[in-house]
């Protein structure tokens, strides 16, 4: 039953409804007086269906633009005053582990790891929300400057506090979904390696967006493709449609750095033999057209075909020198871009290989080219993901397999995720997904690593987002999203490992993960703005840092601020009395003890740690503080020292 509206109509929006069903590509969205998204015309747009000549407007450009674009972007380089602090019991391993699982607000998390991962993240998988009108997305605020959001940074926030429905009745806007995708892609792009490359699963809603979105922050020349997965075989009836399909669209950070792997193909045929076993053939030349002459003029080069004499399998002589009566022969032309191709090889590596495993061929059409003999058992990756494995009923499945009930809504299957793992890294690469969910990423890493024998390390980051009081997760003690992904991990882990039992060494495989939570600093506000301080407070500001903080607080504060990896090991030990973290060795050495002096400095510096920090309020006296440098000087000069 509807509820009476008890107000006049509304006849801007009226008005704006029948425009729309005129002209629908007049319609756009805009931020009234007091900063709320509303939908608008475009009268530049709307003049110009109503005219026979081209109207007099703004500059023409072809862009991706949409209100809070600008805020956006400031907030992705905005500085926070946070923290991660590490939860040992809700780890596993966590000493050993190279795992991680980062909990809170993944900007936050983006934000924090900008130092420590920059360069380091060799794929990215991200399963965003989808924008459906019943998902939430995160509201950013960016309505600060920088001093007052360092100021509400040191607040820990609720739970939830930055997510906000994007429902039907707001008009499911695009800009909020653009606004909150935008920053976390450009942070996100900062920790990809050169030859990185990013997965992305999304919907019809926002894929054309979202393709835009990727193009600006990656560069057009770094789409690899789009898959069409077959999300729901048995299909969503939507009335005029029935949707089988998903999509994710692959990208790479530098397409003239990224290489990837092919899948295994079971079963594979091969069309010709020689001595050394059976082989297909594959082109020579490169079929990345960002390979051309002007960017590689060291693969642009002829080979020489001998066209009289045929070699075994019908194949033709080839070599590097001009001979009489030989066919030169250049790396072939795109037929769609009309580019020149250069090859994928050297002269070196080809005059090796020349009539072993490269060949002169001629094809159907009387042309001769150079080709590679492949041996290869694997497939290319196929832009169609269509088997069964790659639906969400297989990922539902899969979920209440582990729990044995039903507890997240359309998970995405391991195999995809593992299938993209496979093509996309190395043995010993880091995969990173900010939006974990229900945690599949880690699921596959491991499950590929035990596949293979890879070391391949995960890093997850999920908001301990509510779960809704009447779902089956929170009836069954599952409080958060963010609890599901870890006890997913937990259960996946072991799952993997009593499948691949018979698998040598398969209990080194790292299952662990290491549990940190984004949090307020560690450090007082003093510490960040000391201006703020009068006279009268002076004496409670000896000590900036918080109270409740512990010494393994404050040293995974001190790693971020250093950009020192968050998984490294952590060892304990008692020097002089004074506790004393190792990290990796003698990579760093943090004493957050007071009362230190001269004599342990000495047994401190005799270790010669690459890196040493202490607490600026934990010195005995100001003599033993003005002594430290000269003592490190003296007995360790290579090492770095800080105070906090």
């Amino acid at each position: 039953m509807e509820k009476l509206k008890l107000h006049s109509p509304d006849l801007t929006a009226a008005n704006i409804d029948k425009l729309a069903d005129l002209f629908p590509n007049c319609v756009t969205e805009t931020r009234d007086d007091k900063g709320v998204l509303k939908r608008a015309i475009d009268f530049d747009q709307l003049r110009q269906e109503l005219s026979g000549s081209i109207v007099e407007g703004p500059q023409e450009r072809y862009q991706l633009n949409w209100p809070g674009k600008r805020e956006a972007l400031l907030n992705a380089n905005a500085p926070i005053a946070k923290t991660l602090r590490p939860c040992r019991d809700e780890s596993v391993d966590f000493d050993a582990t190279k795992n991680l699982f980062i909990e809170g607000d993944n900007l936050d998390a983006l934000r924090l790891m900008q130092e420590t991962y920059l360069n380091k993240v060799k794929m990215i998988y991200i399963d965003p929300p989808y924008n459906t009108g019943n998902d939430f997305i995160y509201e950013d605020d960016f309505a600060e400057d920088t001093d007052i959001y360092l100021e509400r940074s040191n607040q820990k926030n609720e739970v939830g506090q930055r997510l906000v429905a994007n429902t039907e009745s707001n008009g499911r806007f695009h800009s909020d979904w653009l606004s909150m995708m935008y920053p976390r892609m450009r942070l996100a792009r900062n920790l990809l390696r050169e030859d990185g490359v990013v997965f992305i699963s999304i919907d019809d809603n926002e894929a054309h967006n979202l393709k835009k979105l990727c193009d600006e922050i990656f560069g057009t020349e770094n789409f690899i493709g789009q898959f069409v997965i077959n999300s729901s075989p048995s299909a969503i009836d939507y009335g005029h449609l029935a949707k089988t399909n998903d999509y994710a669209l692959f990208y790479a950070k530098r397409i003239t750095e990224t290489v990837t792997n092919q899948l295994i193909e079971e079963d594979k045929e091969f069309k010709y033999t020689d001595e050394v076993g059976p082989f297909n053939l594959y082109p020579l030349y490169n079929g990345n057209v960002a390979f051309n002459p002007k960017t590689r003029p060291n693969l642009y080069y002829p080979f020489y075909l001998n066209p009289t004499v045929k070699t075994s399998n019908d194949f033709y002589e080839i070599c590097l020198e001009k001979k009489s009566g030989w066919i030169e022969v250049y790396p072939v032309v795109s037929r769609k871009e009309g580019i020149q191709r250069v090859w994928r090889w050297g002269r070196d590596k080809a005059r090796e290989e020349l009539n072993k495993e490269i060949v002169g061929y001629k094809t159907e059409d009387g042309e001769f080219r150079v080709v590679q003999k492949t041996r290869h058992t694997g497939k290319v990756i196929r832009s169609l993901q269509v088997d069964k494995d790659v639906s969400s009923r297989r990922g539902t499945a899969e979920v209440e397999k582990l729990f044995g009930r039903k507890l997240f809504p359309f998970p995405k299957p391991i195999e995809l995720i593992k299938r993209f793992v496979a093509v996309g890294t190395e043995l010993d690469s880091v995969v990173l997904d900010f939006f974990a969910g229900s945690a599949t990423t880690a699921h596959a890493v491991m499950a590929q690593n035990a596949e293979d024998g890879g070391q391949r390390k995960f890093i997850m980051v999920q908001l301990p987002e509510i779960c809704d009081e009447t779902s089956e997760a929170f009836l069954t003690g599952h409080k958060t999203i963010a609890e599901i992904s870890k006890e997913r991990i937990r259960r996946a882990g072991t799952k993997v490992k009593e499948d691949n039992s018979t698998k040598s060494g398969i209990q080194q495989l790292d299952i662990g993960f290491r549990v940190l939570k984004i949090d307020s600093s560690s450090m007082k506000k003093v510490y960040y703005t000391p201006d703020t301080v009068s006279q009268d407070l002076l004496a409670e500001q000896v000590e900036n840092v918080r109270e409740d903080r512990t010494p393994e607080d404050l040293l995974f504060q001190v790693l971020l601020d250093w950009g020192v990896d968050l998984s490294l090991p952590i060892v304990r030990e008692d020097i002089g009395g004074k506790s004393v973290l190792f990290v990796d060795g003698d990579a760093l050495a943090a004493c957050f003890e007071i009362g230190i002096n001269e004599d342990f400095v000495k047994q401190l510096a005799g270790r010669k740690p690459l890196r040493v920090v202490f607490r600026d309020a934990g010195f005995a006296s100001d003599s033993v503080k003005i002594n430290v440098e000269q003592i490190f000087k003296l007995l360790s000069p290579t090492t770095e020292i800080k105070t906090i």
